[in-house]
């Protein structure tokens, strides 16, 4: 598929700071690797003093857990640190206290949207130069090649975000 422009992120706000939140089903596999992930890219731009990224699950299945050790030993295999990560679960508070809450499918927007303001939570393959709009699939019940292809998913968007974010935030 052919790269398209990316939809818009909402403003800031505080100016100049930005504040993303990264959200599965449990927060043990795809919303802490795309919270590892989108953190070092962050990171490398220069931006981490200015962009804080969060992660979380809609459910409280794993609260205080470290991720998904298949999860864990991809980012690492990958050169990432994977050691921080301990699960919680999203606050409705967020919604007023985070700029952009990515969700990884669709029953996780409709989880994390409901009875709320909608404007700032988007769908994270929005982003995906490749593929926009398409779910980041679970693999939690798949095997070792799910994990990689999380990861390659994240690892695209992500660099996308980072560009998009820098813009957001005036760098």
């Amino acid at each position: 598929m052919t790269e398209t422009t990316a939809p818009s992120l909402p403003a800031p706000l505080v100016p100049g700071r930005y504040r993303v939140a990264m959200v599965c089903l449990g927060n043990i596999c795809r919303s802490p690797v795309a919270d590892v992930v989108f953190s070092a890219r962050i990171a490398d731009a220069g931006l981490d003093d200015v962009v804080e990224v969060v992660s979380a699950g809609t459910a409280d299945y794993h609260l205080g857990k470290p991720m998904d050790p298949r999860s864990a030993q991809t980012l690492t295999d990958a050169g990432y640190a994977a050691t921080r990560h301990r699960a919680q679960q999203i606050q409705h508070a967020w919604h007023d206290e985070v700029d952009l809450i990515l969700v990884m499918d669709h029953s996780n927007h409709a989880d994390v949207t409901a009875g709320v303001e909608r404007a700032r939570v988007r769908l994270f393959r929005d982003f995906d130069p490749d593929f926009p709009g398409e779910e980041v699939p679970d693999p939690y019940y798949g095997g070792e090649d799910g994990f990689t292809e999380v990861l390659q998913m994240i690892e695209r968007t992500s660099a996308r975000l980072v560009t998009l974010v820098a813009g957001v935030v005036g760098r």
